[in-house]
């Protein structure tokens, strides 16, 4: 199994295990930069050298040994749930990608065969019904992750906890979880942990956002899309990473954690 979606800066300064849709465009990019002193030209999710990471199968047994044993300081960075699953509707299943195409070919055309969802089209503006059809979207993503159908579940919006785990699961340990909402105030704590070649001074970083401008921009507040169905079927799938990450279920206009992370808890409940 080893320690999938694991990034390591080439001098080992620090370890990240990616979470999707949760800065980890810009965290890609300060580690890159931290080791050569310049951003990765293009998507970090592009790169094949200059950051380890475990989908480079020479970089491998480097992370697998750091990891291990511990050798550098492991952090990983977390989002509220209600954002997490709007932004991967608008990003993965509404927007352009990269290529020029639709997210994953022909999901899409299925989504919209079999969920009744509309996805707007870019040359008209992207008019179409969001909240109807992000709720329907819910319900792929629900049967996704709770019966893998239509199909497998996605990164994007699979749990957070089940990315986390793996790294736990396979000998791995973390020192710092923090949240994208507190975005600034959780990566200094991790610069201030650690030594790196080159000085990363926070504000003068880019947000590296790679799903911006490809899709239809969020036409309401965060709370509209949740009715009480929405909200009970986003319990169903991300209770862990409510609990665990403290995130306030009850209230999805609150995108703000409402206590501290336990680490203990996090490597005792995702350790198992």
């Amino acid at each position: 199994m080893g320690f999938p979606g694991t990034w390591m800066t080439e001098s080992e300064s620090v370890v990240y295990r990616v979470v999707p849709k949760c800065a980890c465009s810009t965290i890609g990019q300060i580690m890159f930069y931290s080791d050569h002193g310049k951003f990765f030209d293009g998507d970090i999710h592009d790169s094949t050298a200059g950051l380890h990471k475990w989908a480079q199968e020479e970089s491998q047994p480097l992370i697998e040994a750091n990891v291990t044993a511990h050798q550098s300081y492991a952090f990983t960075c977390v989002r509220n749930p209600y954002t997490r699953i709007l932004s991967s509707f608008f990003d993965k299943i509404c927007g352009i990608q990269r290529n020029g195409k639709r997210y994953r070919g022909k999901l899409v055309p299925m989504l919209i065969q079999k969920y009744g969802i509309e996805v707007g089209d870019p040359k008209s503006g992207f008019e179409f019904d969001q909240i109807k059809s992000f709720r329907r979207f819910l319900l792929f993503a629900r049967d996704t992750i709770r019966w893998r159908r239509p199909m497998e579940p996605d990164i994007h919006w699979s749990a957070m906890s089940g990315h986390i785990s793996t790294f736990i699961v396979n000998g791995g340990s973390y020192d710092n979880i923090f949240w994208t909402e507190k975005f600034n105030e959780g990566m200094q704590s991790v610069l201030d942990a650690v030594e790196m070649p080159h000085e990363v001074k926070l504000d003068e970083i880019p947000r590296f956002n790679e799903s911006e401008g490809h899709g239809p921009k969020r036409a309401h507040p965060v709370e509209d899309y949740f009715d009480d169905l929405s909200m009970h079927l986003v319990y169903e799938i991300y209770k862990r990473d409510f609990q665990l990450f403290k995130y306030d279920f009850e209230n999805p206009a609150n995108k703000m954690p409402t206590g501290e992370i336990d680490l203990e808890e996090v490597h005792a409940k995702l350790g198992d």
